[in-house]
């Protein structure tokens, strides 16, 4: 928590100026019941109509200005607070952008967007709370005694016995409750989850008539989050009954005994008044304290669960070597071995080869062979187990991800799309790209003919993940995004399977030229896709089992027979 708040010094001016304000307002505060007192006992009692005016007036001032200064020191505390929500959210989010594929399994995107948004919250909540009270309950608690004390000694006693028992009941309902703030948040992580499940998967939810079955998950997780938030309300709805019960039993016996003290000429009626209004100003302090002890905790969890994500430091973090280009659009793999954290086996083990520039190397292989695991490697989305990946010759542990990934142009297996037009989703890939690029990559994509028939050619919008087009449009914007860039290294990964013979025909005659200077990796299932590469690695269970042409392949290697036997005919294969 005090890790988070050093990011408050940004605003050390604003929160200087809002303790001053705070700090007039309670002594504004503070100063009323004496003056009350004054007016009762010299203006009252004596009937002094003047002096009543005279110190009513003062009174009134005395409101006002405390007044206006509680107006600005809320307008300047929650200004603070919420500059401090904004820079927390943006830290995270920065961070978060250079964590590595592990580094999001490891928290879940579901409880990344919960620690970003509700957590923040939390912490923003308490800060401008903090920022009103941790002067005011002070200066009023001590202020309050200081004052009553001042009024009658002896009267005072009646405070010393109840605050303990306040003190007492906020320790014990603090420690009941505290411990089930992280399970709060803990619950609203898996109710993010299952609600993102949902409206992602809707398709193939409604594909399997999974209505049912889905919101039945759903009213579970909203159960135990809403049985965790009641159990919590039900401890701290113990917290107000106690306070006014204690604050009204020592209103009374302050008034029985005052009221004797009045009788024995010990006290004065005024003085009785005012004594009443500060050990109030007591109480409501404990309670403000109270409320801050209820929501610091509260909010310690949820600083925590964000300091959690801002000291994982990116395991793919380097600002190392820059990737020079005097081996431009190289890349090999050298023993390289990889396995996802928690996995009992390795998902590539001992993987060695050599891509060369203007050479297209394709990948094939059965289902969960490691095709994907393998080519997720070159960009840095997970870092090798052991051996080591160069681009241009350097190892890319030794550059920083940005420069590793500037060198890449990666279609991933799954086309995905953001909203806005398609010249913004080409430009994706090059921000200061021109036109005749855009238009360009686009043609090369396979992609200008359907582009060509939308009402708005290139700035027709697409909507939220694509959804206003076809699977085959998607994976062809896709690869423009990938082409507009024009890298050392293209990665397709599957990226022609929604595509037809034809098209996918086309678009591989189209990309001999534009990738000739550079390497170019494929992924495929299919058979006539990688048949004309110069060299085709074949992966069986997360190990190369053959490197080499389409024709010495078919004959020396049984893995590789067998792909093509299950979709070519004897006559293709002929």
């Amino acid at each position: 928590m005090i890790k988070l708040l050093k990011s408050l010094t940004v605003y050390k001016w604003i929160v200087l100026a809002v303790l001053g304000l705070v700090f007039i307002q309670s002594m504004a505060d503070l100063y009323l019941p004496t003056l009350m007192a004054d007016i009762i006992d010299k203006g009252v009692v004596v009937g002094d109509t003047a002096y009543i005016w005279k110190i009513g007036g003062i009174m009134l001032l005395v409101a006002a200005f405390g007044a206006v200064a509680s107006i600005i020191a809320s307008f300047y505390s929650s200004k603070a607070a919420m500059g401090f929500g904004r820079d927390i959210r943006h830290k995270v989010f920065k961070h978060v952008e250079q964590f590595s594929l592990q580094d999001f399994d490891q928290f879940g995107t579901a409880s990344l967007i919960t620690r970003t948004t509700n957590d923040i919250t939390q912490v923003q909540q308490v800060v401008i709370m903090m920022l009103r009270m941790v002067v005011s309950a002070p200066i009023m608690l001590v202020g309050g005694i200081i004052m009553a004390v001042s009024k009658d000694a002896k009267l005072s006693l009646v405070i010393v016995l109840t605050m303990p028992v306040l003190v007492g009941a906020v320790l014990l309902i603090m420690y009941k409750g505290v411990p089930l703030f992280k399970t709060v948040q803990t619950k609203l992580d898996q109710l993010n989850l299952v609600l993102r499940e949902n409206l992602t998967g809707i398709r193939v939810i409604r594909a399997f008539n999974r209505e049912k079955q889905e919101k039945v998950r759903l009213q579970k997780a909203n159960k135990e989050l809403t049985d965790v938030s009641i159990k919590v309300n039900k401890v701290m709805a113990f917290l107000m009954p106690v306070m006014m019960l204690v604050m009204n039993i020592t209103v009374v016996l302050i008034i029985w005994f005052g009221g004797i003290r009045i009788d024995g000429g010990s006290m004065q009626i005024g003085d009785l008044m005012a004594f009443i209004q500060y050990v109030m100003q007591i109480m409501f302090a404990l309670v403000m304290a109270s409320m801050m002890f209820i929501m610091v905790p509260r909010a310690a969890v949820s600083a925590n669960r964000i300091n959690e994500v801002l000291n994982t430091k990116p395991t793919a973090l380097n600002e190392g070597t820059k990737l020079a280009n005097k081996e431009r659009g190289t890349l090999e793999f050298d023993h390289v071995s990889f396995s996802y954290p928690g996995a009992e086996e390795s998902a590539l083990s001992n993987i060695t080869f050599q891509a060369k520039s203007g050479e297209i190397t394709a990948i094939i292989g059965g289902t969960g062979s490691g095709k994907s695991t393998l080519v997720n490697l070159v960009p840095r989305f997970y870092d090798v187990t052991s051996g080591t990946i160069r681009v241009n010759g350097i190892d890319i542990r030794e550059s920083s991800q940005d420069e590793v990934r500037s060198k890449i142009g990666f279609v991933p297996q799954k086309a995905l799309l953001f909203s806005g037009t398609i010249k913004e989703n080409i430009r994706f890939g090059k921000q200061d790209a021109t036109e005749e690029e855009i238009k360009l990559a686009a043609r090369i994509a396979q992609a200008e003919d359907f582009i060509g028939k939308m009402d708005e050619g290139y700035n027709s919008v697409i909507s939220q993940g694509g959804s206003n087009v076809s699977g085959g449009q998607k994976q062809r914007l896709s690869i423009a995004r990938a082409l507009v860039r024009k890298p050392d290294i293209y990665i397709f990964d599957d990226s022609f399977s929604a595509l037809d013979f034809k098209t996918e025909a086309n678009l591989r005659e189209a990309l001999k030229g534009e990738t000739q200077n550079a390497t170019t990796i494929i992924v495929a299932q299919r058979v006539s896709t990688v048949a004309d590469a110069d060299q085709i690695i074949v992966l069986d269970k997360g190990e190369i089992s053959g490197i080499g042409k389409h024709e010495d392949l078919l004959e020396n290697n049984d893995v590789y027979r067998e792909i093509v036997e299950s979709q070519l005919s004897e006559e293709e294969i002929a």
